[in-house]
């Protein structure tokens, strides 16, 4: 069976995963491999569809709580678009509003 792919945005959503704590990185890492074997919904707590397209995947650990938006094409092509740690219920309007324009951009300009 082949595998998903499992791209970012660019160089500096992908860099940015390294500063997230070392237990939170870790099983980021890990959520990002089952997504590679099993495809881009891996269900409740793991993903969550926030609709048009765009996805949520929720990391939580002792270190707190990570999320990472992402898209998926036809392909078995994923694409990271942004990622953040968590501090409030809610999730922050800019964080939400960069996953949303990069989402656009990705769709419309294939970047």
């Amino acid at each position: 069976m082949e595998k998903w792919k499992v791209d970012y945005y660019n160089k500096i959503v992908a860099d940015s995963f390294t500063q997230w704590p070392i237990k939170l990185k870790g099983r980021f890492v890990k959520l990002v491999e089952l997504m590679e074997e099993n495809g881009a919904d891996l269900g409740m707590p793991h993903t969550r569809a926030l609709g048009d397209g765009l996805f949520e995947l929720r990391v939580k650990g002792k270190e707190g709580i990570g999320r990472a938006f992402f898209c998926y094409w036809t392909g078995k092509k994923i694409t990271i678009l942004s990622g953040y740690i968590k501090k409030t219920q809610k999730i922050p309007k800019g964080e939400l509003k960069l996953a949303k324009d990069r989402l656009y951009e990705v769709k419309n300009y294939g970047i």
